[in-house]
């Protein structure tokens, strides 16, 4: 499992440094409509997979918020049916991991998620939310970067080459429906370990 190699400077301290306004945990929710775009308008439909990536911090003030974000989403479960993992990638980052065929429960299990990082102090430890989409055989992603509060398309095509053409799609579609971010330079690829996996496999 993995990302790309120096991805805590890519969504962390650089992200941080440059960022044009703080990170809200609502964002989130413009993937509610967002999804129902990406079906009806480019054919991409929700993989029924989401993801919360965010980096440890070594106390056990951090290890209680994390089981506070463990016990939230376990008691989701029961209501909607969406079922969370923790996993941690060969880089070292910490990952949440969501399954759901429904869109909305996932977009709100990733909110919860995420607002009791921040709610007990660790917002800065929060790297990125990802949500899958499919067409045919071809997987997209959008990413929303919490250091820069905004989202990117990420296309994955091949081992580690990119669609650039689908992801300049899906921004020319979704840029006011999402806040998408305009510098490209802030288009972070998260490679997984081998072609066709997610990247937090």
């Amino acid at each position: 499992m993995g990302l790309l190699d120096g991805l805590k400077s890519a969504l962390g301290m650089k992200a941080e440094a440059d960022a044009t306004r703080d990170a809200d945990p609502e964002d989130l929710f413009g993937m509610s409509t967002a999804y129902m775009t990406m079906e009806a308008d480019l054919g991409f439909e929700p993989a029924g997979a989401a993801a919360l990536c965010f980096a440890e911090v070594d106390s056990t003030d951090f290890e209680d918020a994390v089981e506070n974000v463990e016990a939230i989403l376990e008691a989701g479960e029961v209501e909607t049916g969406t079922e969370a993992r923790f996993t941690t990638d060969d880089h070292g980052y910490e990952w949440v991991v969501l399954a759901d065929d429904d869109p909305e429960d996932l977009v709100t299990s990733i909110h919860f998620a995420a607002d009791e990082f921040i709610e007990r102090g660790y917002g800065s430890r929060l790297l990125a939310a990802v949500f899958a989409f499919e067409k045919g055989d071809r997987v997209a992603y959008w990413v929303y970067s919490f250091r820069r509060g905004k989202y990117y398309p990420f296309a994955p095509e091949g081992d580690h080459d990119r669609h650039n053409q689908t992801e300049i799609k899906l921004q020319s579609v979704l840029d006011g429906e999402l806040t998408v971010e305009p510098d490209k330079e802030y288009w972070y690829p998260l490679w997984p370990d081998r072609p066709g996996n997610h990247p937090w496999e």
